[in-house]
């Protein structure tokens, strides 16, 4: 465990970023799931919730791409 006052902040920071990508790779996986559905307006909060992950990175930007295009042809099949 950490001693130093600013490495103990340092953890508390982590958990609370940490708990924070959960809640938000959470959620993007189930705006996914949805959208798996072909429904046009899931797919778009979908695409919506990829996007927001890759700027946060949370997710790499290439497989950002590679997600939206792939809900695009499920939706455009």
């Amino acid at each position: 465990m950490a001693n130093i006052k600013s490495a103990k902040k340092r953890v508390r920071v982590i958990q609370a970023k940490t708990l924070r990508n959960k809640m938000t790779r959470s959620a993007l996986k189930t705006a996914i799931k949805k959208a798996e559905s072909g429904d046009k307006e899931s797919v778009t909060l979908a695409i919506k919730k990829v996007d927001q992950a890759a700027a946060k990175g949370l997710i790499h930007k290439n497989k950002a791409a590679r997600k939206k295009s792939q809900l695009a042809k499920k939706l455009n099949a």
